[in-house]
């Protein structure tokens, strides 16, 4: 799921991105309204916007107009905190109007239910032929339930969310056993050789040399 931050206080962004991406969510951070058009031009990827207001370059009421036409679900997060303005930005088309100051977890439940509306479960990825539903905690391949260990699923899950990115042995190993890494890489290796066999996956989860793995595909 791709996440669109548009703000142009960076402390702000930055933290919104750092809980973001620990839910899972890819982030991209534009801090003026100009640099935000530029990205949403180039790249049709964005799943959602999370949309500041009062910006430099383009302020957020043009950025919704341009957003719009995408079918894109908007969040606008504001200081602007009156009924008026909470009318105006639910009239222009935003989903859902936050004001400041917030905290990260109410943002990622609105976008949750926003997305609900939207048909988009969060909760459940695919790649290839295995599906995972994490609310379940059970995955799947052409329909039919997988026997994945607790490590193994969570690492399942860490790959596809970061496909086509190399991922360090002593991030994966830490966000995976939410312990140190202290080196030893016997453990994260054996777990990735018994994914690969379970999954049928050789093809897909490529070593990178010095680095550690990256689901490709």
């Amino acid at each position: 799921m791709n996440v669109l931050i548009v703000e142009d206080d960076e402390a702000i962004a930055n933290l919104l991105y750092m809980d973001l991406t620990d839910e899972g969510y890819r982030c991209i951070c534009a801090y003026d309204g100009k640099q935000a058009a530029d990205l949403l031009e180039k790249n049709t990827d964005f799943d959602f916007v999370l949309l500041d207001i009062m910006l430099p370059e383009i302020n957020g009421y043009e950025l919704l107009e341009y957003i719009k036409p995408m079918d894109i679900p908007v969040i606008f997060l504001t200081a602007k905190g009156t009924v008026k303005d909470r009318i105006q930005g639910l009239k222009m088309g935003a989903d859902d109007y936050i004001v400041k100051p917030f905290q990260s977890g109410e943002v990622i439940a609105r976008m949750e239910a926003v997305l609900r509306r939207y048909g988009k479960n969060t909760k459940v990825l695919s790649f290839a032929d295995v599906t995972v539903n994490q609310e379940s905690r059970k995955a799947y391949r052409d329909g039919r339930e997988l026997e994945l260990t607790v490590k193994e699923f969570d690492l399942l899950v860490e790959l596809i969310q970061n496909k086509n990115v190399a991922q360090y042995r002593d991030r994966l190993y830490e966000k995976v056993w939410n312990e140190p890494f202290m080196g030893d890489t016997r453990t994260l290796d054996t777990h990735i050789q018994r994914l690969r066999k379970k999954l049928g996956w050789d093809e897909y989860i490529k070593t990178v040399f010095r680095i550690g793995y990256r689901l490709e595909g």
